[in-house]
Parts: structure tokens; C-alpha cells; sequence
């Protein structure tokens, strides 16, 4: 599986929030966002935190793809 989170980072850009605002409001540690930032996959109770910061949808935030798409 590959994990994208491209949605989130053009989600930020478009709200004018940096990443390290997002964490701090989401309650997520720095790790998450590394782990985020090298495409791995996070715990769906760290997505589900950052969705209610941001007030929007998983899809919104990430995209699963199966390898070889």
C-alpha cells in the first residue's frame, strides 16, 4: 500500500497554516508528522485528530493507493 498525504499538505497551504501549527492544534507528536512526511502509515486515532482540527473528512487528508497503480 502507499500512503499519500499530499491532500493535507495542499489542505495547509490552502488554509495558511503551517505543519507544526496543525500538530500543536491537533495534539499529534512530532513523530506522527515525520512518519506522515515519508509517506508511512499513522494510526487512524492521529488522522482521526487532525480531521477534527481541520474540520473535514479522511478522504480529505489522505489517499490509499495499492502499489503498482
Amino acid at each position: 500500500m502507499i500512503y499519500s498525504y499530499n491532500r493535507l499538505w495542499k489542505k495547509l497551504i490552502d488554509k495558511g497554516m503551517t505543519k507544526t501549527e496543525m500538530r500543536q492544534q491537533a495534539g499529534i507528536s512530532t513523530n506522527i508528522l515525520a512518519k506522515m512526511g515519508k509517506g508511512e502509515p499513522v494510526a487512524m486515532e492521529s488522522l482521526a485528530k487532525i480531521c477534527t482540527a481541520l474540520e473535514c473528512g479522511l478522504d480529505d487528508i489522505v489517499e490509499i493507493q495499492k502499489e503498482g497503480e
